[in-house]
Parts: structure tokens; sequence; C-alpha cells
């Protein structure tokens, strides 16, 4: 069983040409709200698209915002353990989403900086603890102390980017990270192989966007180029590649075969609207591989 522990929004989101910049207003066409979150996307991404068994440990306020984010989670087929603390709101993301599929972000907490260390279920029967930071780092570096001593993998996507503590990062066996979270991290700007060989982690994951991923496992170095799809929403790709990454690495694949399939459901999670409606199934990521070839 993998346990996401992590952060769960309902994302307020409107297509606009471009984004916006600084200062600029851009007239949009439709709106739309979506269950989103780093945390509930990844626990999607785990059961939904990785077919693996999954349980979600995240913050929701006691308001109409928060039904629709338990109902995806349940409809993938999520077991889930709720803090609902007194008097904060469910936490929301308000998403403009250009025509050429980027998109930029900006999140009102609410509930998830609420999640505490205490708040940890049991890890009875837990192989992997995926992890993000859109919640309070005390509250992860607790979590991922807990499950390095009760013997399950530690896996952290360290988004939004911020710089760790090497307390933290001695606690990880896998660090997945986009090109700017990497650099933060290794407090380096250089080549990626490089800044991977910075960062003291067993497993480090850079995920590239269009261009795939390059990794660090060990001492081997695995990389895996994107593949080609008509981006439509790029919003939850990363997040889509980190749970089939784990939920692969639950069931003991190879680097390279976990790398690739993460690639191809990221990619298939760019071709959809919206966050956890735009993660595949484990049968559309296998069509979608048999054409790749």
């Amino acid at each position: 069983m993998i346990l996401v522990a992590g952060s769960a929004n309902l994302d307020f989101v409107i297509r606009t040409p471009r984004i916006p910049a600084p200062g600029e207003t851009v007239l949009g066409r439709e709106f739309r709200t979506f269950p989103g979150g780093k945390g509930a996307n990844q626990a999607v991404a785990c059961a939904r698209a990785g077919a693996a068994a999954t349980e979600m440990l995240l913050a929701l306020g006691d308001d109409p915002f928060a039904a629709p984010i338990e109902a995806s989670l349940a409809a993938a087929g999520v077991r889930t353990h709720v803090v609902r603390p007194p008097g904060v709101p469910t936490g929301t993301a308000f998403i403009s989403v250009s025509d050429a599929g980027e998109n930029a972000i900006a999140v009102a907490p609410g509930a998830n900086g609420s999640l505490r260390p205490g708040d940890l279920p049991p890890l009875d029967g837990c192989t992997h603890l995926l992890m993000q930071l859109e919640t309070p780092v005390e509250s992860v570096t607790a979590w991922a102390r807990a499950a390095r001593t009760a013997g399950v993998t530690v896996v952290l996507n360290a988004a939004p980017a911020r710089p760790l503590a090497t307390e933290l990062l001695a606690l990880l066996d896998v660090l997945v990270v986009n090109r700017a979270e990497l650099a933060a991290i290794a407090g380096a700007d250089g080549e990626v192989d490089e800044c991977l060989g910075r960062v003291g982690v067993p497993w480090v994951v850079a995920t590239l966007g269009a261009r795939g991923c390059r990794a660090r496992c060990g001492r081997e170095r695995v990389g895996h180029d994107g593949f080609a799809v008509a981006a439509v929403d790029t919003t939850a790709a990363g997040d889509t590649f980190c749970g089939v990454l784990v939920a692969e690495l639950s069931r003991a694949a190879p680097a390279p075969d976990a790398l690739r399939r993460a690639n191809a459901a990221a990619a298939l999670a760019c071709t959809q609207a919206g966050a956890q409606s735009s993660i595949p199934t484990r049968a559309a990521i296998d069509t979608f591989l048999r054409r790749a070839g």
C-alpha cells in the first residue's frame, strides 16, 4: 500500500489566450472548477494510473469546496484519512491556462497548513510514503522520520521549490523535482547531471517537461525522452509522473521501465483539461505505450 500525505485543493481554472504578465488583465473564456492539490493529484495518479492500493492523509475545511475533492478521491479508489481543523477553509488554487497549455498557479493553502506531525496514520502494510511541500515542512520531516523508522520507502516531490534542510534530505530514499527545484536544492544551476550528483539522496529524479526526465538511481544514470503529444493543459502532469513512478517502484519495476511509464502517464495528462480529471487510467497508458513502440 502507498500512503500519500499532502495537500488537497479545489482548483478554479480560467482559459486565457496567454498567461497574464504582472499588472496585465487578460480576458479569458471558459471557467471551471476541478479537484486538485499536489497530494490529492498524486494519490489519484497512484490509484488510477498506477493501479496501486493507495491511502491519503489530507486536511479539508467543513465547507462545500471539500465535497468535490472527496468524491474524486473516492472515485479513484483512494482511502482517505481526513483532518478537519475547525474554522479553516479547504485549500484553493487559482489557475490561468493558456492556449499553449502552459499554466500559472496561485495557491491559498487553507486547511493544508493545519496538518501536524501527529496526524500521520499507522503505517502498517505501507511500502511507500509519498509527500510534497504544500504542507508544513516540519510535518513532512516528522512523517519522513516515522516512515524511515518503520522501514517504509520515503519519497518526496519537493514542490513548490525551496531549499531543504540536510535533516530532511537524509531521511529520503527518492527525491522528485523539476529543473528549477533541482537547482534550488543542489545550490547550483549547472547541467542536470551535475546537479543530480550534488544531492545526497539515493534516487534523484528530475522532470524536464516535454524533454522527458533524467535520474540518478544510486550510481546509475537513467534518462527518458518525452513523448510528443498535443498539449491542452499541463496542470498535474508532474503530479501524474510522481504517482505513477511510485506505483511502479512499489512493484519493484526496474528504473528505466518505471521512468518510461511515468513519462507516458504525464504526457497523457497534458492532453486533457484539469488536474485529477486529466489523469489517465492504467489501461490508457498501456495502449499509449503499445502505440509508441
